[in-house]
């Protein structure tokens, strides 16, 4: 085999092969040989097929494997004699000439191609020494565990009948038939019977609850509202309505105590190990939200801090990626451009920008990863694996096997937590400052997020 190189420019690679119908004939011949033996064709003893029958009868099939093998041959001699990183797979362009590509699946001719090549880019790491980050810490108030103990009182909170002839109060369970009509006509989804309401949870459209306040069991009541423009069901959002309601039942809020057996009521054996519970669940989404943060600004600061050449196959499938998401949810919320004040133009720049970003960054971290020889452990990706399948209760065994059978989706677990293990080792060796937040101040979404 001939390899050429014709391109070297930036990250861009290209080589012209020949491969000779002297070489291809000899390995095709090979091939042949060595099925000789494996062949079973009527009319011949096993073993004793004439060669020469057998690339008449199977000389195209075998020859394209002996392409296929030969190309993928010659992909990794450059490779290798050139110490090449691969950004993506290398791309192969055959002759467009019919005739020359007969030739050689025949051994009777050479077979010349090209091969395009996009490299990974060079570049030194450094110090991340001089890294300056703040870290939001907002660490969990008494007041707000009272808060969350209060509202799991609410519900599991017990009632109790109110007297007969007494009025239902804010706070009360209600228990009522409904049917509601838009200009006289009932709606679909608009009635139904015994259903249970606590006045000023909230569950049912704005004004419905407060005009249930003093209502008596056996009343008949008109609730006139208006169904919210943002309501899900189209052809109800923004419309009146007026239902009529019959309250069947009242009941009210049982007297609640905070005590070891309402904690038990949670599988937990007393109060103080509930409110224990409750700090660590709040402490770690607290902990998690403040992560995100450190991480995204550390992200930030390598992003303007490298710059280097970006593969543009890497960036176009990264653009490819986003660009296809965000038409789907355009699909899906019909919104267009015009609806988020920026044209498609505008739009595609700014996609690209954040495609290219990625790429670097992506490069970046898995560079650092390299020289810094880290690695996801098994231990670490089952524990991965066991928390992804516990999200399809049921279907487990086949999430289990689709994951361990399945190297895609497999690394797809594997790569966010070998970033998490990047960003740790950056941040170890940055300096680190803790800023005491508060809690609006610590969950405010960012502007460019």
């Amino acid at each position: 085999m001939q390899v050429t190189e014709t391109l070297n420019q930036g990250l861009k690679r290209a080589y012209k092969v020949v491969l000779p119908a002297q070489d291809l004939a000899t390995r095709l011949q090979s091939q042949l040989v060595e099925m000789k033996d494996k062949v079973r064709i009527n009319g011949f003893r096993p073993g004793k097929v004439p060669v020469a029958h057998l690339k008449r009868v199977y000389g195209k099939s075998v020859m394209a494997e002996v392409l296929q093998n030969a190309v993928n041959e010659v992909n990794r001699k450059i490779v290798d004699d050139n110490g090449l990183r691969l950004a993506n797979e290398p791309k192969i362009d055959f002759p467009e000439d019919q005739a020359e590509v007969e030739k050689a699946l025949a051994a009777e001719g050479d077979l010349s191609y090209s091969v395009q090549i996009e490299v990974l880019p060079k570049f030194e790491i450094g110090s991340f020494a001089d890294v300056e980050l703040t870290r939001p810490v907002f660490k969990v108030e008494d007041a707000e565990i009272d808060d969350a103990i209060n509202k799991m009182s609410e519900r599991n909170r017990s009632y109790e009948p109110r007297a007969e002839g007494q009025a239902a109060q804010s706070g009360d369970k209600v228990t009522i038939d409904f049917l509601g009509k838009i200009d006289d006509v009932a709606f679909e989804g608009g009635a139904a019977t015994d259903t249970d309401l606590v006045l000023g949870s909230g569950m049912f459209i704005p004004g419905f609850e407060e005009q249930l306040v003093g209502i008596k069991v056996g009343e008949d009541r008109k609730v006139n509202v208006s169904f919210p423009e943002t309501y899900g069901a189209a052809n109800l959002a923004g419309k009146a309505a007026v239902f009529d309601v019959t309250a069947k039942a009242i009941a009210a809020p049982a007297p609640f105590e905070l005590n070891d057996e309402f904690a038990k009521g949670f599988g937990i054996e007393s109060v103080e190990k509930l409110k224990d519970a409750i700090r660590g669940n709040l402490q770690g989404e607290y902990d998690r939200v403040s992560r995100a943060k450190l991480k995204r600004a550390l992200l930030d600061i390598l992003d303007a801090r490298y710059t280097f050449e970006l593969p543009e196959g890497l960036v176009e499938q990264e653009f490819a990626g986003i660009w296809q998401q965000v038409m789907q949810e355009q699909q899906t919320s019909g919104k267009t451009f015009a609806d988020e004040n920026t044209t498609e133009e505008k739009a595609r720049e700014e996609y690209q920008r954040i495609a290219q970003r990625r790429v670097r960054l992506g490069l970046l971290l898995a560079e650092v990863g390299d020289k810094a020889e880290l690695k996801v452990s098994d231990d670490e990706m089952s524990a991965a694996l066991v928390e992804r399948v516990r999200q399809f209760p049921g279907q487990e065994k086949a999430v289990w096997d689709y994951y361990r059978n399945n190297q895609e989706a497999l690394a797809s677990v594997r790569a966010p937590l070998y970033e998490e293990k990047v960003v740790d080792h950056i941040v170890a060796q940055a300096k680190v400052t803790d800023k005491n937040v508060t809690k609006e101040e610590l969950m405010k979404e960012d502007e460019e997020a």
